[in-house]
């Protein structure tokens, strides 16, 4: 930058997609970043190695996969995250969940079975005793 040029404002920190309120989303989404769901999905969300965020105005009927699941929101549909599932206070899941990890807020309403699944790690320690 020469002093003559304007300085430019920084773009904003991207902090991964976002499907807004006001949208309706029917099928698939899949991707390679973070997602905030605010508004409906109904289909089957994958995220891999990525974070999915259901905001408290959300509607998901979906099975989900990511590397980790917070709830705020209303869920209907089998979640697997790799690393953590957290249902916040005022979430709701009708569903089964599968997670190395899981927290429950008081508060939150959740039907259907967890399984706690051992990371490759713990297994092979498990396995070694």
């Amino acid at each position: 930058m020469t002093p003559t040029e304007p300085s430019r404002p920084s773009a904003p920190e991207r902090r991964g997609a976002h499907v807004g309120p006001g949208l309706h989303v029917q099928g698939e989404i899949s991707g390679q970043e973070d997602l905030q769901v605010d508004g409906r999905v109904e289909g089957n969300i994958v995220l891999g190695e990525h974070r999915l965020t259901i905001g408290a105005a959300a509607r998901v009927t979906a099975d989900i996969s990511a590397r980790e699941v917070v709830v705020f929101g209303n869920v209907k549909g089998n979640l697997r995250a790799r690393d953590r599932i957290e249902i916040k206070k005022d979430g709701s899941v009708v569903g089964d969940l599968a997670t190395a990890r899981i927290m429950i807020e008081d508060g939150a309403y959740f039907k259907g079975s967890i399984e706690i699944e051992r990371g490759a790690e713990s297994a092979a320690s498990a396995q070694a005793r």
